[in-house]
């Protein structure tokens, strides 16, 4: 009985402590609760701060964005007219204009000012071509027409940068030297002419013609007549040679020449028109290119 007693005493001390931790327990709770709430509250005040000047930025933001819209849209009226300036000498203002006219559809700020300056210069005679606005509704246009250096064929133009801007022209000037070659050579002939072209003219000698042959021999013609044979090789060198040695003495009697032939390592040999012509003898060591 004593026992029992005991263990029931045991019991009782242990359920009491229990309740002791509890209450010490909630007595920590009910004291950080408040904390935490002032926290949350604390917290959600920042954020509300924070929101608002986010929203008020946001808010001058849309206000600005929209202004400029509404800017843009008043602005962006129909284009009326075009203005055009330069030489028109190979390139009529009729052209200009039916050119640009599919761009007109659009505002005065919306007009892709590129694409129409592409579509300019796809003009045969075009060089270069400038678009600029003008307000408040009309397009400038400001055209830089080709230079034809020289014709290439029977009806190319080449212009001064040696480049074949037309391949098939109605109007060829008759003045223009004639540049020709096999296919894809356009390029290659026209540098070496324009290299060239200045120093004869120097020399008192117009290039009238100058050829590339299938084989790649070079001649060229002059104004006079008189055509100067190059050969394949050293095409350079005997231009030079040509205008140093052979120019001098032909310069008086171009008219009496047939030809002059550099393709020589040592000299150069003259074709007279006439039997009555005084005979030059071709140098030793005859032609040395094998396309004779």
């Amino acid at each position: 009985m004593s026992a029992v007693l005991k263990s029931m005493s045991l019991r009782l001390k242990e359920l009491i402590a229990g309740f002791g931790r509890l209450g010490r327990r909630n007595r920590f709770k009910a004291r950080a609760q408040p904390q935490k709430r002032a926290r949350a509250k604390s917290e959600l005040a920042a954020w509300r701060v924070a929101w608002r000047a986010h929203a008020g930025k946001l808010a001058g933001v849309a206000l600005v964005i929209a202004a400029l819209v509404a800017l843009a849209v008043g602005l962006d009226r129909p284009v009326e007219t075009i203005a055009m300036d330069g030489a028109f000498q190979r390139v009529s203002p009729g052209e200009i204009e039916k050119a640009v006219r599919p761009f007109m559809r659009t505002g005065f700020l919306s007009a892709d000012l590129d694409a129409i300056q592409r579509a300019v210069e796809a003009l045969p005679w075009v060089d270069r071509a400038r678009v600029q606005r003008l307000w408040p509704n009309s397009l400038r246009v400001t055209v830089t027409e080709q230079t034809a250096a020289a014709r290439w064929g029977e009806s190319g133009l080449i212009n001064m940068r040696g480049e074949l801007f037309v391949r098939e022209a109605t109007h060829v000037p008759a003045e223009l030297p004639r540049l020709s070659g096999p296919e894809g050579s356009a390029a290659e002939v026209a540098q070496r002419y324009l290299a060239i072209q200045g120093r004869m003219l120097e020399a008192g000698l117009r290039i009238a013609a100058m050829r590339l042959d299938e084989r790649g021999a070079w001649e060229l013609d002059l104004d006079s007549g008189l055509t100067v044979r190059l050969g394949r090789r050293d095409v350079d060198e005997r231009i030079d040679r040509f205008l140093r040695t052979a120019s001098p003495v032909i310069a008086h009697r171009l008219g009496e020449i047939v030809y002059v032939d550099m393709r020589y390592s040592n000299g150069f040999a003259i074709g007279w028109r006439t039997p009555a012509a005084p005979a030059t003898a071709a140098p030793r060591g005859a032609n040395d290119d094998t396309d004779a």
